[in-house]
């Protein structure tokens, strides 16, 4: 997750989106635009305005101080990610890249992620999270914008026809 707010020193708007962000527990980045040029260009370049506050989320750009979009922005900053992309086990298993019938199948591992972390690898076939069973994409999807907070959760999956079980960390 990363955020940056554009900001100049007399603006009363930037101190409210700064304090708001702070509040939400979501660490940013303030760049004085008056104090750095380049900045400045890349404000306008990534919103089209001159004007600040300019807050970036995660590629989510918010004009001003906005509260819904900024709580809709927080909101889908702080989702936990898995890490990793995946597709139905069925689905793959039609194409001849695993045997499962069912379960969410790992396409793509993001280094450093929380699938990364756990030891799960491409073509690992995850079968419940949580103790929670796991037949689709979907499920696994669900199961993770449904943690709240930090912490370990279990996650059983299938390797190379093998169960195996590790603990991923929120």
């Amino acid at each position: 997750m990363k955020a940056t707010v554009y900001t100049t020193p007399t603006c009363s708007f930037c101190f409210q989106v700064k304090q708001y962000l702070t509040r939400a527990d979501l660490p940013f980045q303030e760049v004085d635009v008056t104090r750095d040029q380049q900045a400045a260009a890349e404000m306008v370049r990534v919103s089209g305005q001159q004007g600040v506050p300019v807050t970036v989320i995660d590629n989510e750009v918010i004009v001003g101080f906005d509260r819904q979009r900024l709580d809709k922005a927080i909101a889908e900053a702080k989702r936990p990610r898995l890490g990793a992309a995946v597709a139905n086990a069925s689905d793959m298993a039609a194409k001849g890249r695993c045997s499962a019938e069912s379960g969410a199948y790992i396409g793509r591992v993001s280094p450093g992620g929380v699938a990364d972390k756990a030891g799960l690898v491409v073509g690992d076939i995850v079968i419940a999270l949580g103790n929670r069973s796991v037949k689709t994409a979907l499920d696994l999807e669900r199961l993770i914008a449904g943690v709240r907070g930090s912490g370990q959760i279990p996650v059983a999956y299938v390797r190379a026809e093998t169960r195996r079980e590790a603990m991923l960390t929120f």
